[in-house]
């Protein structure tokens, strides 16, 4: 047979490899393989889920990580209702939370509001927290023009042109700093409220915009949850992606290199193949570590949720360590039946000491003051830590790049030479390049997953394979 006759080898199915097995890549390890990719998920440590996982305390099995996810969008719920817990998703106690001021005084936050901005100003819970004179500067937002402000891309800047510093300080950086575990000056506005800006223009003021915006979500908590917590999440889609013949799921398996074609193990095993996701915090840039201590107690104080379902800390304020408490058991219905006569609280810091005691009795000490309530040594019938790292955040041009290579001693990838100059480029998805939230990951990785699958099935010699 000549040359010219002979047929062209057959297609076939492209091959991704997904570093890194936390939310980000098991979203994207199973969006591919639903559109047909074949994928092998390496994940460095002898679990899946990341960030999003549990721990049992006092034999109550609990969230270790999120414990909640916005509604707005509806993001995360479409990916629950498609792995069959939709109806398992529950709401939060109507209670709200409540903010302990600088000065050490607790308050209930203000319920019209986003991201701690006030739609009504001088409303009387606004000017508890803010005082009279910072609530009249925050109403003197209706009198600027509503161009004022609204170029400013991040969110603390917005704020503190259009309302002043009080209602930054002591209202949007603690709600919007326990939210995203950063400053407002640091958060993108059209990430963590798209519409925003356009609504200020619109509206011709930011009180107005923030109404405008809890007007057209929909009814109901902002937050949700899962009954049994977030973590049947990661569960079920390990489980969605495991029972696929076209996954290899690869746990322990440290990765030390990356190129756009393939990745190297610890062990110097490569593995090739079409394209390859970086969805691990690999990279340069630094967060902030978030340590969360869990309390299990008795206080028959606390069953009637006297903080409602949490505080938040003001930056600065008095007596108190910890960032931010949640009354789990007085937020969750499924929790305070699972616990019974305990209530379970949890504290979170950006600073812990290094002793499991010393931080024991430093978050009991931090409850009472949040809570209102004494809690003698003796009530805490158990307690537990996790340590979680946050987002390292990269620079615009790296990001866009989107190539890696050779890891460091630091557990860092560098960017090879020739991995922003290839044709396919290593693809980055996570908290890093998405943002902080559950809603915020999987947005992101479903839409790069699926420019990606456009990408492969425009690739000669690749077929996508068909819906089974």
């Amino acid at each position: 047979m000549t040359p010219e006759h002979r047929s062209a080898p057959e297609p076939r199915i492209p091959h991704v490899i997904v570093v890194g097995g936390g939310l980000a890549g098991l979203v994207t390890a199973r969006e591919l393989l639903n559109g047909g990719a074949r994928v092998t998920l390496l994940e460095a440590s002898s679990r899946l889920g990341g960030k999003v996982a549990s721990h049992t305390v006092d034999g109550i099995r609990l969230d270790a990580g999120a414990e909640s996810f916005a509604t707005r969008g509806g993001t995360v719920a479409a990916l629950i209702t498609e792995l069959g817990l939709s109806d398992d998703i529950v709401p939060p106690a109507a209670a709200g939370a409540w903010l302990l001021s600088r000065t050490g005084k607790a308050l209930p936050l203000p319920k019209a509001g986003l991201l701690g901005i006030p739609s009504v100003p001088l409303a009387r819970d606004v000017i508890a927290i803010v005082g009279l004179v910072g609530a009249v500067r925050a109403q003197l937002d209706g009198l600027l023009l509503g161009f004022v402000g609204a170029r400013e891309r991040n969110l603390g800047s917005l704020v503190r042109k259009r309302m002043g510093r009080a209602v930054l300080d002591r209202l949007v950086t603690p709600v919007a700093g326990a939210i995203h575990s950063v400053h407002p000056d640091q958060l993108d506005v059209d990430v963590v409220a798209p519409r925003l800006r356009d609504a200020v223009l619109s509206r011709g003021s930011l009180a107005a915009a923030v109404l405008t915006l809890r007007e057209a979500a929909p009814a109901g908590a902002a937050v949700q949850g899962i009954s049994g917590g977030v973590f049947r999440l990661v569960d079920a889609l390990a489980d969605s992606i495991s029972v696929n013949a076209a996954a290899d799921i690869l746990l322990r398996s440290t990765v030390t290199a990356v190129d756009p074609t393939g990745v190297t193990l610890g062990d110097g095993q490569r593995i090739d193949g079409d394209h390859v996701v970086v969805a691990a915090e690999l990279g340069p840039g630094s967060g902030v570590n978030i340590t969360l201590a869990t309390l299990v107690v008795r206080c028959a104080e606390l069953a009637s949720a006297p903080r409602g379902t949490g505080v938040l800390v003001a930056p600065g304020a008095v007596g108190v360590q910890a960032k931010a408490l949640t009354h789990a058991t007085a937020k969750w219905a499924w929790l305070a039946d699972a616990a019974e006569d305990r209530q379970v609280l949890r504290l979170s810091y950006e600073t812990a000491p290094d002793s499991d005691d010393v931080l024991r009795e430093q978050a009991r000490a931090d409850a009472e003051v949040l809570l209102g309530v004494k809690l003698p040594a003796e009530s805490v019938v158990a307690f537990a830590r996790q340590t979680w790292a946050g987002p390292r955040r990269a620079a615009p041009s790296v990001v866009a790049a989107g190539g890696f290579g050779a890891q460091t001693e630091s557990g860092e990838l560098s960017t090879p030479a020739d991995a922003s100059d290839a044709s396919h480029p290593v693809l980055e998805v996570g908290e890093r390049v998405s943002g902080t939230g559950l809603a915020a990951v999987i947005r992101h990785s479903r839409a790069e997953s699926e420019n990606l699958l456009t990408d492969l099935a425009s690739r000669p010699g690749l077929r996508l394979a068909p819906p089974s």
